[in-house]
């Protein structure tokens, strides 16, 4: 299974009229965050497959336009923030959001983020009596802490995040939050057995 990963930047790339073409034989799309509505629209109509995301600490409940004020939730996507969904088998989970810093929208503290977990064990635990694993692939915006993460409040990892590793041991997890360019930039890192992925820009995996 072929999944699409996105987070923070737009790229011309894929908002394209070319888009069907590259982006051919793309099961899903997941979004880590802080990306326009405009842009999560374009994607999921052009390549008519199913988009799950959750929001970055710069995504806005509202947006202003000329017309008035519109969602800030993109249409016809899935917000994953605090849910467990299965797709073609694979079990999904969401966190929004980065580590508080200003008290601006979709930031909390670790105690904040660690309870946003605990409400998710009942569901997790249930998964893995029927489906023998708790989660196939964990979608946040900040990374877990220490693990690509920054030194400074706003872009440090939460600590919760490594223990759920330890714990449920997803085979993913994805981020977005920390913008890195170059070939050697440090995408993937392996954390016991996840593999713990910065989307930034966009990038392929197969499962």
């Amino acid at each position: 299974m072929k999944i699409l990963l996105i987070s923070d930047k737009v790229i011309e790339y894929i908002y394209s009229n070319s888009i069907t073409d590259r982006m051919s034989g793309i099961d899903f799309i997941i979004s880590c965050g802080d990306l326009p509505v405009d842009y999560l629209e374009f994607i999921i109509t052009s390549l008519n497959k199913p988009l799950f995301y959750v929001m970055g600490n710069h995504n806005a409940d509202k947006i202003c336009t000329e017309n008035g004020t519109k969602s800030g939730y993109p249409e016809g996507c899935v917000n994953l923030d605090q849910k467990i969904v299965e797709y073609n088998n694979v079990i999904l989970m969401g966190l929004e959001g980065s580590m508080r810093y200003s008290g601006g929208n979709h930031q909390y503290t670790e105690f904040q983020m660690c309870r946003k977990i605990n409400r998710l064990k009942p569901a997790l635990y249930a998964k893995k009596i029927l489906k023998k694993r708790y989660v196939d692939i964990l979608v946040t915006h900040a990374p877990p802490f220490k693990v690509h993460d920054g030194e400074d409040l706003c872009h440090r990892g939460f600590k919760c995040f490594n223990k759920f590793i330890k714990k449920f041991s997803p085979e993913y997890l994805v981020h977005g939050h920390i913008h890195t360019y170059g070939i050697d930039n440090n995408w993937m890192t392996t954390v016991n057995n996840t593999k713990v992925i910065n989307a930034f820009g966009y990038r392929i995996i197969e499962i």
